[in-house]
Protein backbone atom coordinates (compact mmCIF):
# COMPACT_ATOMS: atom_id res chain seq x y z
CA UNK A 1 0.00 0.00 0.00
CA UNK A 2 1.52 3.50 -0.50
CA UNK A 3 0.34 6.76 -0.52
CA UNK A 4 0.59 10.03 -2.63
CA UNK A 5 1.06 13.58 -1.06
CA UNK A 6 0.51 17.05 -2.78
CA UNK A 7 1.46 20.38 -1.50
CA UNK A 8 2.52 23.89 -2.41
CA UNK A 9 5.68 23.74 0.36
CA UNK A 10 7.72 20.77 1.64
CA UNK A 11 6.51 21.58 5.13
CA UNK A 12 3.31 21.14 4.14
CA UNK A 13 4.27 17.87 1.92
CA UNK A 14 5.52 16.68 4.99
CA UNK A 15 2.87 17.77 7.22
CA UNK A 16 0.20 16.05 4.66
CA UNK A 17 2.10 12.59 4.05
CA UNK A 18 2.23 12.32 8.24
CA UNK A 19 -1.85 13.02 8.40
CA UNK A 20 -2.44 10.28 5.86
CA UNK A 21 -0.08 7.77 7.53
CA UNK A 22 -2.28 8.36 10.61
CA UNK A 23 -5.49 8.36 8.73
CA UNK A 24 -4.17 4.64 7.07
CA UNK A 25 -3.47 3.36 10.39
CA UNK A 26 -6.78 4.25 12.27
CA UNK A 27 -9.84 6.59 12.00
CA UNK A 28 -8.52 10.03 12.99
CA UNK A 29 -11.73 12.21 12.18
CA UNK A 30 -12.28 11.84 15.81
CA UNK A 31 -9.26 12.61 16.71
CA UNK A 32 -8.88 15.90 19.35
CA UNK A 33 -5.49 18.09 19.51
CA UNK A 34 -5.47 17.38 23.23
CA UNK A 35 -1.85 17.29 23.56
CA UNK A 36 1.61 17.14 21.21
CA UNK A 37 4.46 14.92 20.78
CA UNK A 38 7.39 17.15 19.74
CA UNK A 39 9.64 15.10 16.87
CA UNK A 40 12.92 15.93 15.52
CA UNK A 41 14.42 14.09 12.21
CA UNK A 42 17.21 14.15 10.15
CA UNK A 43 18.06 12.47 6.60
CA UNK A 44 20.71 12.29 3.92
CA UNK A 45 18.31 13.91 1.89
CA UNK A 46 14.59 14.71 1.34
CA UNK A 47 13.69 11.34 0.47
CA UNK A 48 15.25 10.07 3.22
CA UNK A 49 13.91 12.71 5.24
CA UNK A 50 10.55 11.99 4.50
CA UNK A 51 11.20 8.09 5.53
CA UNK A 52 12.07 8.92 8.53
CA UNK A 53 9.68 11.61 9.21
CA UNK A 54 6.77 8.72 8.63
CA UNK A 55 8.45 6.44 10.79
CA UNK A 56 8.40 8.74 13.49
CA UNK A 57 5.27 9.09 13.11
CA UNK A 58 4.18 5.56 13.15
CA UNK A 59 6.28 5.08 15.98
CA UNK A 60 3.78 7.85 17.89
CA UNK A 61 0.79 5.81 16.46
CA UNK A 62 1.73 2.67 17.77
CA UNK A 63 4.37 3.10 20.40
CA UNK A 64 2.45 6.29 22.16
CA UNK A 65 -1.03 4.50 21.51
CA UNK A 66 -1.83 8.03 20.19
CA UNK A 67 -4.99 9.06 17.51
CA UNK A 68 -3.43 11.86 15.89
CA UNK A 69 -5.52 15.14 15.22
CA UNK A 70 -3.02 17.54 13.07
CA UNK A 71 0.63 17.14 12.32
CA UNK A 72 2.66 20.63 12.71
CA UNK A 73 5.46 20.98 10.91
CA UNK A 74 7.16 23.68 12.41
CA UNK A 75 10.42 23.26 10.52
CA UNK A 76 11.65 21.81 7.52
CA UNK A 77 14.44 21.64 5.13
CA UNK A 78 16.84 19.56 2.33
CA UNK A 79 17.88 17.18 5.57
CA UNK A 80 15.94 17.43 8.73
CA UNK A 81 12.44 18.69 10.20
CA UNK A 82 10.67 18.73 13.11
CA UNK A 83 7.10 18.85 14.18
CA UNK A 84 4.34 18.50 16.59
CA UNK A 85 2.31 15.46 16.34
CA UNK A 86 -1.29 17.04 17.78
CA UNK A 87 -3.87 14.40 18.80
CA UNK A 88 -5.37 12.54 21.65
CA UNK A 89 -5.25 9.08 23.78
CA UNK A 90 -5.97 6.24 21.18
CA UNK A 91 -9.46 5.05 22.03
CA UNK A 92 -10.39 1.83 20.23
CA UNK A 93 -14.20 2.68 20.30
CA UNK A 94 -13.73 6.03 19.34
CA UNK A 95 -10.65 5.50 16.63
CA UNK A 96 -10.94 1.84 15.13
CA UNK A 97 -8.18 0.35 13.48
CA UNK A 98 -8.00 0.18 9.60
CA UNK A 99 -4.64 -1.06 8.68
CA UNK A 100 -1.55 -2.47 11.00
CA UNK A 101 1.49 -0.47 9.13
CA UNK A 102 4.86 -2.38 10.07
CA UNK A 103 6.97 0.14 8.14
CA UNK A 104 7.97 2.91 5.64
CA UNK A 105 9.59 1.76 2.98
CA UNK A 106 12.05 2.85 0.74
CA UNK A 107 10.48 1.20 -2.68
CA UNK A 108 9.64 3.22 -5.25
CA UNK A 109 10.19 6.65 -2.75
CA UNK A 110 9.80 9.74 -4.77
CA UNK A 111 10.14 13.58 -3.56
CA UNK A 112 10.29 16.28 -6.22
CA UNK A 113 9.57 19.76 -6.93
CA UNK A 114 6.26 19.85 -9.46
CA UNK A 115 4.47 22.73 -11.14
CA UNK A 116 6.02 25.16 -8.24
CA UNK A 117 4.61 22.04 -5.56
CA UNK A 118 6.28 19.25 -3.87
CA UNK A 119 4.80 15.61 -4.59
CA UNK A 120 5.91 12.76 -2.63
CA UNK A 121 4.74 8.98 -3.46
CA UNK A 122 6.12 6.35 -0.58
CA UNK A 123 4.93 2.29 0.46
CA UNK A 124 4.34 0.92 3.19
CA UNK A 125 4.78 -2.10 4.73
CA UNK A 126 1.70 -3.88 6.04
Amino acid sequence: MGLRVRAQSFEQLLSAAGEALANIVMDCFAARPLYAVEIAVQGEDRESLLVNFLSEVLFVLDGRRMAVSRVVVTAAGPTGASAAILGEAWDPRRHPVRRGVKAVTYHQLRVQRLNGGWIAEVYLDI
